[in-house]
């Protein structure tokens, strides 16, 4: 099989498992009322449960970074799939609130495994390719997330007990990911782990920093339209219950269509010039929220969100990857962290100030978190983030290297 064939087989296999973690990660966010009604989880304690995921999967990033030095990226993707698939099957077959803590800490632990071992991947790709296409993994998980929560919002509209829901996705999934999984494209040898243990010591860590930042805002601001956009549109907004369900759909829409034709974006202006674009539509999309006199103001809201906001996080992890060529694996594995620190932070953070304040008051925080991002840009890169021109000539030797590696049974 030559390289180029491998290649293409690697990105469409890679690109189906972030469809799949999207259809995951919606059936689960999108169906929490009814998790809570299920297990008769206080309110009070709903917040513990829903900590819980993140902290876990933080932890499971930190160990990632260390398994895949030892089996690679690819194998831990392999499995960590189906595990977070069952795990979603196990939040609706559970009868026990000890089961539901089960299920979630399962989920929580593999979904950072998932997380993690797949950006690697898709930044290894990049490089190999030659030219963006990051922005089109995270477009197929933003596909991922529309097919989820549109299956969501069906199960509740038909009065689906959560197991039901779950089912089909898991029995036509599963085993499509299973088998995509023989072809994923991995790229391990002892040059990349010796510059690995070089390249992120103290100082280089300090150096992944601002990226760190970047990454908990951005996830500070989609976990509040994650967690609070139907609460918002509802009880702040006056809008119907079956409207408040919209929100998310539409801002996975719309990350879905900036996802889509980012790469071209950042193959003619360059990743700094597109992040800048995008945390001030983001930013704007937050101010438009807060101000809204009704519902569909608050929609177009939403929608500048999804707009700004998609580009933000796969052009953090591309930037990782640039700034530590040698070492991508342990830095997209330290930097995933803060993808859980932001979503842990944003949620409570939201809730406490609508609470204490108003929640209209609330989304200006998340604003400016948002707009840090501006300040830290130019860790994004300069001309080289274009991926394009001078990238592109060395892509042939990027694809022969990476084919060598590839992990296929």
């Amino acid at each position: 099989m030559t390289a180029d064939v491998r290649l293409r087989r690697g990105r469409g296999s890679l690109g189906f498992s972030f469809f799949v973690q999207g259809v995951t990660f919606a059936l689960l966010v999108t169906r929490i009322p009814a998790i809570q009604d299920r297990y008769g989880i206080s309110d009070g304690l709903l917040p513990a449960f829903l900590a819980a995921v993140p902290i876990l999967a933080g932890a499971s990033s930190v160990a990632t970074e260390h398994l895949v030095k030892r089996v690679g990226a690819a194998t831990v993707l392999r499995w960590a799939q189906p595990l977070v698939l069952l795990a979603l099957l196990g939040v609706g077959a559970g009868t026990q609130m000890w089961h539901a803590a089960l299920a979630l800490g399962a989920f929580g632990l593999s979904v950072g495994a998932l997380d993690a071992s797949m950006n690697m991947l898709g930044v290894s790709l990049q490089r190999a390719y030659g030219r963006s296409i990051m922005l089109g993994f995270h477009a197929a998980y933003s596909l991922g997330g529309i097919v989820g929560a549109s299956a969501a919002w069906a199960g509740a509209h038909w009065h689906l007990s959560l197991f039901t829901s779950y089912l089909p996705a898991v029995v036509v999934l599963l085993p499509l990911a299973f088998h995509g999984s023989r072809f994923y494209v991995d790229r391990q040898d002892a040059e990349d782990q010796a510059a690995t243990e070089k390249g992120l010591g103290a100082g280089g860590f300090r150096l992944l920093l601002p990226l760190c930042l970047v990454m908990a805002c951005a996830y500070i601001g989609d976990s509040t339209v994650s967690n609070w956009s139907a609460k918002y549109l509802q009880d702040v907004l006056g809008s119907s219950e079956q409207l408040a369900t919209v929100p998310y759909n539409v801002y996975m829409v719309t990350t879905l269509i900036g996802r889509a034709v980012g790469d071209l974006g950042v193959r003619r202006f360059g990743a700094v010039t597109v992040v800048r674009i995008g945390t001030v539509v983001a930013a704007g999309g937050f101010a438009v929220v807060a101000a809204a006199p009704g519902a569909w103001t608050g929609m177009l809201g939403f929608t500048l969100l999804g707009i700004g906001l998609c580009v933000i996080v796969p052009q953090t992890f591309a930037a990782a990857g640039r700034l530590f060529p040698g070492a991508s694996d342990t830095a997209i594995a330290r930097l995933n962290i803060f993808n859980y620190v932001g979503f842990l932070i944003g949620s409570p953070l939201v809730g406490g100030i609508g609470d204490a304040w108003s929640y209209r008051g609330a989304m200006l925080v998340p604003m400016a978190l948002v707009l840090v991002t501006l300040f830290q840009a130019r860790s994004f890169g300069a001309e080289g983030a274009r991926y394009g021109v001078g990238h592109e000539r060395r892509a042939g030797d990027r694809a022969v290297d990476v084919g060598r590696g590839g992990n296929e049974v």
